[in-house]
């Protein structure tokens, strides 16, 4: 079955139903994701026994608040649209992901998903070819890097990118001057004291390769066609991941209906069994068989 076959075959009050949002919903998850940064934040803040290790899971769930960022450029986790747009640029600027470049380059992904030379995600080199190209794309500096020369050529007035409408260029444009400021401000605090380097800096070091490896299984391996059930993967795996991932596992059911908010895509996966193409039993087998595949 084509996934817009699958839609048209919903009815309409079922879609609109699906597609409501639920503010209660969203600021649950959003304070249970809360309250695990600022708790494994203070602990290491307060250099409690073992607080290195902490860093780790801080740096885990810190990285995944890309998936918030994801979810607010949808404007789904909440009913208001101010509550979503303050939301996705905080998280986005935790991340280093400027919020509003990040929902053009994001929509033209959802218009384009997987399509050669169409995709930006293809175009930016988010799928690696190789072993080598897979390690370097895992420790998460290709990230890093590119993300600074995007925010320093967006601050610049460079070319952000052609799904950046015109008319939406300098908005662009204010947004990475305001980050880079901010930057630049977070740098110099290390002057007068070492807290950020410990509960932010290295922490989103150390947890970026989960996320690459997260991501990776979204669309990886998957055929380059316009069906979202061939051209993206769901992956079954533990709700300690579809919490901190706002339940974007449930990929391709995202895909499909982009609109549906992240806490009803359980129930759009209930309906899809027997039409998904990719699937994967877990992000470990996942990963297992990409290696396998890789030159």
């Amino acid at each position: 079955m084509h996934h817009k076959d699958f839609v048209s075959n919903l009815g309409s009050n079922d879609l609109i139903e699906l597609q409501r949002r639920d503010t209660g919903a969203g600021l649950r998850h959003l304070l249970g994701h809360a309250a695990v940064i600022l708790g494994l934040a203070a602990f290491v803040w307060l250099k409690l026994p073992l607080w290195p290790l902490a860093m780790l899971p801080l740096g885990i769930a810190l990285v995944f608040l890309f998936t918030l960022e994801h979810e607010a450029t949808h404007k789904t986790p909440f009913r208001a649209e101010w509550l979503n747009e303050a939301v996705g640029h905080v998280a986005g600027a935790l991340i280093l992901q400027p919020f509003l470049w990040f929902r053009y380059f994001h929509m033209a992904h959802h218009r384009f998903t997987n399509i050669p030379d169409k995709d930006p995600e293809l175009l930016a080199g988010h799928k690696p070819d190789s072993k080598a190209a897979y390690v370097w794309h895992v420790s998460g500096m290709p990230y890093w890097i590119g993300m600074v020369k995007q925010l320093v050529g967006n601050a610049l007035g460079r070319d952000p990118g052609d799904f950046v409408p015109r008319g939406a260029r300098k908005k662009v444009m204010r947004e990475a001057q305001i980050l880079v400021g901010f930057y630049v401000a977070a740098a110099a605090s290390i002057f007068v004291s070492d807290v950020l380097i410990w509960i932010w800096g290295v922490p989103l070091l150390l947890g970026m390769p989960f996320l690459r490896l997260y991501l990776l299984a979204e669309h990886g391996r998957c055929a380059f066609v316009s069906n979202m059930f061939e051209n993206t993967r769901t992956t079954y795996t533990n709700r300690i991941v579809r919490f901190f991932a706002w339940n974007m596992p449930y990929h391709a059911e995202h895909h499909t209906l982009p609109n549906v908010p992240f806490h009803r895509l359980p129930e759009v996966h209930t309906r899809m069994q027997g039409h998904l193409c990719e699937t994967s039993d877990g992000y470990i087998a996942f990963t297992s068989e990409s290696l396998r595949a890789l030159k």
